[in-house]
């Protein structure tokens, strides 16, 4: 079997692909300083149940466990083994559990589940339509995160017994660094939280999860959905307090730390909108202050070419009409040279603010710059197979991306809905029409003006890889935003 590993790498220049170690086996997952590779292996060709490894990494060298993936009935089903484990709070009193995450050839981490230890073991059945994929385990703070830490623990590891053909693949993701948890908190609030062996740990990880939020800042970012989660701990805790059993504990605690989740990332969207808007508004000042000294530049120097006109019709009467001409002629050059530089000025305002756009999207979703403008790429993963509703990923995302645009005037938005060539082309185009529309009534939901928006269904045309594979087809299934404009230097997209 052909192993090969692709590099993501972020602020490095090289990294070692992944070797297979002295029993011949090769990691699926192999971490880097700043960056992650990994080997993904696509079950898609398996018949029965096939095995992986789950070895502890550095952080947790003695860790060890099993995975056995099936395929049956176009759904992937995991059964997870764990032993050896030592508790998360180990890396930080801000973390309390440890989360398994699928990595897809893409670049994607998806959160499979929490792995719940029962002293230093764990087991877990989990269910996913992905059948090309890669396991990691990481230490996180409760079970609702959306973004894996770089606390990797444990990953896959392929051995000579394992059933799959593996990808050669380049996984570029972000890890949420350690200590992203506590930056708008003072030190003496963080501590490690007292664990009792009777108290269900989701009252534990909710708890956490409602610290962080608060932490974050979400009490005056994300006020509602905060109180909300703060509503739902109450009434776990009392709950727990009158011992009404562990099933409701477990079901409101859980109910708590999505919310508090949900109040945490809405109030990094709204942090962010708050410093793009200073950051407009010191831009705009200083425009207004540069446009003053340049006023009065031309006051001064309109003053001075007037006294040198009164000086020279005093000394020499015959050359007042040649005087007056050279002062037209300067003027006229003046004027010209003032509106070549406002013209390259807002040419440049617009490449800038193009740039920055790119960055901000590219931060959400993968955004390439095309000369019909910014083009974001959602792929066929953030809806539910054969549907138009988008996932709560998609959502978060989109919602993400909707606040970005916000910050930009005059913008326009053309989502454009594609599919492969499987079915036919009636339903393929009708699907594709839902999907754009989808995404188009979501982004107005979100305040983006419904006049910056168009939606259109292409069907199976414009394919951007292959119908004859599996990798191709997924890529055709897809949505993308035309983002364009003046703000950004260019025209409207066109349908």
């Amino acid at each position: 079997m052909g192993l090969g590993a692709g590099m993501a790498a972020a602020q490095v220049t090289t990294a070692a692909p992944a070797r297979p170690d002295q029993a011949g086996n090769v990691p699926l997952y192999k971490v880097t300083v700043v960056g992650r590779t990994t080997t993904a292996v696509n079950f898609h060709v398996l018949g029965g149940t096939t095995s992986l490894d789950l070895r502890g990494t550095v952080l947790l060298p003695e860790a060890k466990g099993k995975a056995d993936v099936k395929i049956e009935r176009g759904a992937t089903h995991i059964d997870v083994s764990v032993d050896k484990v030592n508790p998360a709070q180990r890396f930080g009193p801000e973390y309390l559990t440890y989360v398994m995450w699928a990595i897809t050839p893409d670049g994607r981490a998806t959160n499979l589940g929490e792995v719940q230890l029962s002293g230093q073991s764990a087991d877990m059945k989990v269910t996913t339509t992905f059948q090309e994929f890669g396991l990691i385990v990481t230490a996180e703070p409760y079970f609702g995160v959306s973004r894996p830490s770089d606390l990797v623990v444990m990953e896959g590891y392929v051995t000579p017994g394992t059933v799959g053909a593996q990808a050669e693949v380049e996984a570029k993701y972000q890890l949420l660094e350690r200590g992203q948890y506590r930056l708008h908190v003072d030190p003496s609030q963080i501590t490690e939280l007292p664990q009792d062996p009777k108290v269900p740990l989701d009252l534990y990880e909710a708890q956490n999860a409602v610290r962080i939020a608060r932490w974050t800042g979400a009490d005056q970012y994300a006020t509602d959905t905060y109180e909300k989660a703060a509503a739902q701990l109450q009434q776990a805790e009392a709950y727990q307090n009158r011992n009404a059993g562990k099933t409701p504990v477990a079901t409101v605690a859980r109910q708590a730390v999505q919310t508090a989740e949900d109040a945490r990332l809405l109030t990094l969207k709204n942090r962010e909108q708050e410093q793009d808007a200073n950051a407009k508004a010191a831009a705009a000042g200083q425009v207004e202050n540069a446009n003053a000294e340049a006023a009065a530049a031309q006051r001064q120097a309109a003053d001075a070419g007037a006294a040198q006109q009164q000086a020279e019709a005093e000394k020499q009467t015959a050359k007042d009409e040649l005087a007056s001409a050279n002062v037209a002629r300067d003027a006229a050059d003046a004027a010209q040279h003032a509106a070549e530089q406002q013209t390259t000025a807002a040419q440049a305002e617009a490449h800038e603010a193009r740039i920055k756009l790119l960055a901000q999207l590219n931060t959400v979703l993968q955004t390439r710059d095309s000369a019909t403008g910014l083009i974001v790429d959602m792929p066929d993963v953030l809806f539910d197979l054969n549907q138009a509703t988008l996932h709560q990923e998609a959502q978060v995302k989109l919602a993400k991306v909707a606040g970005i645009l916000l910050a930009y005037p005059n913008l326009k938005v053309q989502v454009n809905g594609y599919t492969d060539s499987t079915g036919t082309a009636d339903y393929n185009q009708q699907l594709s029409e839902k999907r754009a529309t989808a995404v188009e009534g979501f982004l107005s939901a979100q305040d983006v003006s419904a006049q910056a928006l168009t939606a259109h269904g292409f069907g199976e045309a414009d394919p951007v890889g292959s119908n004859a594979t599996a990798a191709g087809r997924q890529q055709n299934r897809r949505v993308e935003l035309v983002v364009n404009g003046a703000a950004i230097g260019t025209e409207d997209p066109q349908p």
